[in-house]
């Protein structure tokens, strides 16, 4: 396993209590270029019958998913089934034991470490939980990767971070608070804000939704949207949630027993007649009759 700590990081949410108050999103237009999306489906990732153990536990049993530029893929499966463990291939914080994973067409694996640092740059990681650094204020924490990449002058960085704090729709108020005096759904928006502060080709968000009320989901679902449809970002999603897969996936992936079940549009997803698929999305609860009970 690589031990390289990874450049892009985070995850973004929105404001608890003041979702209740506002459950929109205001968007305003990034203050940098739009990348054009093609009209063909153009193939810019791709794992391909990855196999990955840990001991005896075989997670990964031939996983093979392609990702498409411009879409944001949702990996949907049961706890426990290796969907984190399918993404951090991706940026190379696991190798496979067997297949390949490529991104823009170069293989993850026979990357060097300064070779993987360069891929790392074009792909923010959007944690399950914020994974703010909280001995550092909000505005260090998204400053974090572009210190360390080293090519900014002090006063570019700090409009690189008032521009993705607005992306997310925080002001400057915040720059100085430590993540403790934040509200969680604040947390995560902090979150998303570090992630595109290196300006990503590729983010990967990690159950962007876990443990957040539905007005305050809603809001990071219409984030996830916008940094698809205003960036052009390509987005990869693991999510339990199904209300957030429909609204923010291009197309859903169901991971089960280490393989894809099944992958489609959301329609397709929705219709599916697989009953594996069909219980997940349903939340359909499949007990083994009960022993009677002899008194």
């Amino acid at each position: 396993m690589r031990s390289a700590l990874l450049h892009s990081t985070s995850v973004g949410d929105g404001m608890d209590a003041e979702a209740s108050r506002n459950a929109h999103i205001h968007f305003h237009p990034p203050s940098f270029s739009l990348r054009p999306h093609s009209r063909l489906p153009h193939r810019v990732i791709r794992l391909q019958n990855v196999h990955k153990a840990f001991g005896e536990n075989q997670v990964l049993r031939g996983f093979t998913l392609d990702v498409n530029e411009g879409e944001t893929m949702v990996i949907i499966g049961f706890s426990g089934t290796g969907k984190s463990v399918a993404i951090k291939h991706i940026v190379g914080l696991l190798d496979a034991d067997e297949g390949s994973v490529h991104v823009d067409g170069v293989e993850v694996g026979a990357l060097t470490r300064r070779e993987l640092y360069q891929l790392r740059a074009k792909i923010g990681y959007v944690f399950q939980f914020a994974a703010l650094f909280d001995s550092l204020t909000i505005a260090e924490n998204v400053a974090m990767g572009l210190r360390k990449q080293g090519l900014l002058s002090e006063a570019e960085i700090d409009e690189r971070v008032h521009e993705a704090l607005g992306l997310v729709d925080l002001d400057d108020s915040v720059k100085t608070k430590l993540p403790a005096e934040l509200s969680g759904g604040m947390r995560k928006r902090v979150g998303i804000a570090r992630a595109i502060a290196l300006r990503p080709k590729y983010l990967l968000y990690d159950e962007p939704t876990t443990g957040l009320d539905p007005v305050t989901s809603a809001i990071i679902d219409a984030l996830m949207l916008r940094m698809q449809r205003q960036l052009g970002v390509t987005g990869i999603v693991i999510t339990h949630d199904m209300r957030s897969a429909y609204t923010v996936g291009t197309r859903i992936a169901m991971l089960y027993e280490g393989t894809v079940r099944q992958v489609g549009t959301v329609d397709e997803i929705k219709h599916t007649k697989d009953p594996i698929v069909r219980q997940f999305i349903e939340g359909r609860a499949e007990l083994a009759p009960a022993e009677p009970v002899h008194t």
